[in-house]
């Protein structure tokens, strides 16, 4: 039996029309992972669209977002960067990039404390709430990404209320816990080229505890007929309709694929 087509949504409340499902492509690129061929990575989103995901190609049926503030230097360096100009720069080179003359969501990636917010404005990624708060007062901020899944709740405690309150969509990118949630891969071995060496909860003394954790959502997966991986994206989905994770993928040598 064929499932369901993804639903629409309003996300926020500027208007936008999006599927309660979206696709997070930041896996595709390499930035998480070993670089995949075109082939694979068209392939991954063509079937996400099929399912009703909408914010892939072809453009008139979907909405596009991406991001924009992690300015990379010559030395392999990175830094914040929200000056007004550079925004403009860069969405300009997004537009180019990506074939298209408009972007629905443009986030910023992470905040430029020496830039006021208020001179930045766009949609937030990983903003406090203060920031949020001020920027919404000068422009009404359409959405907010920020990491949401059943192993990361950090923003069920301000984010999400402030969000709720001001009208803002909710956009939790991992909601399968960075692949944690997927399957017990992640829990075994980090594959040398992923950037999840950088993060604590995947650093080696903590595998043997991420095991405990994979066995329960496991048990409880197989409780109600499910993987892993279903039963996190199924809790992320019913925290409400404005809440639209954006799920993605990434590969791992040997150890087939994993959602993130």
């Amino acid at each position: 039996m064929e499932a369901p087509p993804v639903p629409r949504v309003k996300l926020g409340a500027q208007g936008l029309e999006v599927s309660k499902l979206g696709s997070g492509c930041m896996g595709l690129t390499g930035a998480c992972n070993a670089p995949l061929d075109d082939a694979v990575g068209i392939a991954v989103i063509t079937h996400a669209f099929r399912r009703g995901v909408t914010r892939q190609l072809p453009r008139e049926q979907v909405q596009v977002a991406t991001k924009l503030g992690v300015q990379w230097h010559e030395s392999g360096a990175s830094t914040v960067c929200g000056k007004p100009e550079y925004v403009r720069a860069c969405c300009e080179a997004s537009l180019g990039r990506l074939g298209i003359d408009c972007i629905d969501l443009y986030y910023q990636h992470r905040i430029d404390t020496t830039i006021p917010i208020e001179e930045t404005y766009i949609e937030l990624s990983e903003a406090s709430p203060d920031t949020i708060r001020r920027a919404h007062a000068v422009h009404p901020i359409t959405a907010v990404q920020m990491e949401g899944s059943l192993w990361s709740r950090d923003i069920e405690r301000e984010i999400v209320p402030l969000c709720r309150e001001l009208g803002i969509g909710i956009v939790p990118y991992s909601p399968i816990g960075r692949g944690f949630l997927g399957g017990r891969g992640v829990t075994e071995q980090v594959p040398a080229e992923s950037n999840l060496h950088g993060l604590p909860r995947f650093a080696a003394e903590n595998l043997e505890k991420n095991k405990q954790i994979n066995l329960k959502v496991e048990e409880l997966a197989n409780k109600h007929h499910c993987s892993p991986a279903q039963l996190a994206l199924a809790w992320v989905l019913h925290q409400g309709d404005d809440v639209i994770p954006i799920p993605g993928v990434f590969f791992k040598k040997k150890l087939g694929r994993s959602t993130a």
